[in-house]
């Protein structure tokens, strides 16, 4: 099974994905991951991707497009996997679409952990002042949470079109959420 996995920031996406691939036995590919791990090993990619953080932008798309694509061609990628943090605009989206097509590995479930903003934010800014976190200000979060709003829910829309697209609430302890998302996956893998 080929899923994106998506929701806000303090959504939880992690912690269900690290359950997620020890239920299914998949590969768990974040691009933060991905990006660290090709920048320390000095590849190609990497040293491109270092010289545009070092001038402190974002990392284009076709660079991370490239991660992708090395990335799900190993072996233990081709048979599924949970894809993280990825993609964060409707044109990531279609780009990663193109490729997963050009791989003959199309998305089968796109999940969306839905919670509450309010209540996110209260979690994250509850956890920045536990672990001494200057980056997750009040402010910060909620900056962070309108960059998704804006970026990221049309891509919701855009799996929802394409009818892949299952919304879990991602609110309660964590093995709920969890049996939630075992749920939709059983579903999902029957029809």
């Amino acid at each position: 099974m080929r899923i994106v996995l998506l929701g806000a920031p303090g959504s939880g996406k992690g912690t269900q994905a690290a359950l997620m691939v020890e239920h299914l036995n998949l590969p768990h590919i974040s691009t933060g991951d991905l990006l660290r791990a090709a920048v320390k090993a000095g590849s190609d990619l990497g040293l491109r991707a270092k010289a545009v953080i070092d001038r402190g932008e974002l990392v284009s798309d076709d660079i991370m497009l490239g991660l992708l694509e090395e990335r799900l061609s190993r072996p233990d990628a081709l048979g599924g996997f949970i894809l993280d943090g990825y993609p964060r605009n409707v044109a990531q989206a279609e780009a990663l679409d193109e490729l997963l097509d050009r791989l003959e590995q199309p998305v089968d479930e796109a999940l969306q952990i839905d919670v509450d903003i309010e209540m996110v934010i209260e979690r994250i800014a509850k956890r920045a002042k536990q672990e001494g976190r200057s980056d997750d200000t009040e402010e910060v979060v909620r900056n962070r949470m309108k960059v998704y709003a804006d970026q990221t829910e049309p891509v919701i829309e855009f799996y929802a079109n394409k009818a892949i697209l299952t919304r879990v609430l991602g609110q309660g302890d964590i093995d709920d959420v969890f049996q939630r998302i075992k749920g939709v996956l059983q579903i999902r893998s029957e029809s």
